[in-house]
Order: structure tokens, then sequence, then C-alpha cells
């Protein structure tokens, strides 16, 4: 079993479907190991615990732009202006397309289309034509996209007229190449994901608990009081196998949630 995991871990190339399986094993194990029981100190539990964190890491992270890049095409005396940037909601994807109204003033069409979240399973996804005929501008943005893998990105395709009309097939290629573009030339970045941890201490180790937080890049969502501590972190993936050996050496719980 664990060294099935440390292949799907490792292994660039096993599909998301894949990952779900093994999920589901390590589920079934866990079952087998510990029933039903909420809470444990078990060094076994530790190690199988944190790996099936990982796999929900692998199955969450995707990449992102890392900076605003923008490219210039022309096709019969018409530029189009494409800029691309990172989104991760439609307020911020809407404060970017009216700083590019800003920018480009006198511009005839800013046409953009975006992808918030995971590009596998978008949380929302939106397009506009701004003007030009109907699906000639906002979908092929927004079919470029979706054929890129990257999340939370807007892009939008500012046009300036050259006198020249492209009908609509032309203008179905302009912007779907405009779109490319800019991809092609957009540097990425992996979304660093935070996943929660519950854990159950005593009152003397939450001082520890919130610098531990801290050391390993994280941040601590909630907290309640009763007869012990109860504490919610959520932490980088990456520092989540660290974290919870040394919640385990001083006797902290970590709560299956």
């Amino acid at each position: 079993m664990l060294a099935l995991i440390g292949f799907v871990v490792t292994s660039s190339r096993v599909t998301s479907n894949f990952l779900k399986f093994v999920l589901k094993v390590y589920g079934f194990y866990y079952g087998l190991c510990f029933g039903e029981q909420g809470t444990h100190n078990n060094p076994v539990f530790y190690t199988i615990f944190s790996i099936g964190i990982r796999y929900n890491a692998l199955l969450m992270s995707y990449p992102i732009p890392a900076k605003i890049t923008e490219q210039t095409y022309e096709v019969k005396k018409s530029k189009f202006i494409a800029c691309a940037s990172f989104a991760n909601s439609r307020e911020q994807a809407m404060e970017q397309l009216a700083l590019i109204k800003l920018q480009y003033p006198d511009a005839r069409h800013h046409c953009w289309a975006y992808l918030l979240g995971n590009p596998d399973s978008p949380a929302s996804v939106a397009m506009s034509d701004d003007g030009e005929p109907s699906g000639t501008a906002g979908k092929p943005i927004l079919n470029v996209l979706q054929h890129k893998g990257i999340g939370d990105i807007m892009l939008v395709v500012t046009r300036y007229f050259g006198g020249i009309k492209l009908g609509a097939g032309g203008l179905v290629r302009a912007y779907s190449n405009s779109a490319q573009q800019v991809i092609e030339a957009l540097p990425i970045q992996e979304q660093i994901v935070l996943l929660p941890l519950h854990l159950l201490s005593d009152f003397k180790h939450e001082q520890f608990i919130r610098h531990l937080t801290n050391q390993h890049h994280g941040v601590i969502d909630e907290c309640e009081y009763a007869e012990m501590v109860r504490i919610q972190v959520s932490l980088p993936d990456a520092e989540i196998p660290a974290f919870i050996a040394s919640c385990h050496n001083v006797g902290i719980q970590v709560i299956q949630s």
C-alpha cells in the first residue's frame, strides 16, 4: 500500500482519475485500521493521513499566471492587443478589464474571457464580444483558455480597427490567434494550495501550535476553547507531513476531518 502511495505522489504522469481511485483505496485502508475513531496518536495513522492529504493537494493544485503579460497581433491593419492576468474572482477580472479600458480608451472593442478555479473543473467561466458579431471574439478567447490548463486567468483582447473588414471567420481566427500568442508568452507558477488540518490539544500546547503553524507558512483559521483546545489550521501541502510529525511528537492529536 505505502509503495503504491509513494509512486502516485512522486509521479507527475498519474491522471486525476487514478488519484481519485487511490483516494478511495486510502479511505478503505484507513477504515480497516481505525474504524470510526476520530483522533489518533498512532504513528501509522500520521503517515497514512499525511499521504492522503498530499493526494488532495495533487488533485487541487494547478498553474496560474505569474504576472500580467501583453502581446500585440496585427492582421489587415487591425491591431489586437491581448493582455492575460491573474484573477480568482469576477470582481478581480472586471478590475483588470477596467484598467485596460483606461489604458486604451480610444479602442473600439475590449473583448474578454475568464476562467476561475481549477482548469479541469472551473468554478466559473464567462466571456464578452463587446460589440463584435456574436460568437466571433469572446468565445474564441474562452476556447483558448479551456485548452491551456491554466486557472484563475483573465484574458482581454483590445482591438483597433484598421479599416478593412475581416468577416466573421477572420475575426474568429484573429481573436483566437491573439489569445494563443499571449498565452504562449505568459509565465506561470503553481498555485500554493492551503489545506485544512484540525487539531485537539491541551491548553499548554496552544502557543506551540501557533508558532509551529507560522514556522510552516500556515494560518490559524479557528480556535475553540472547551475542556481542550480545538484549532483548525491551513498549511501548504508540502509542509503538512513535517507539521503532523511535530504535533505527534508532543502529543497533539490530528482529527480526521
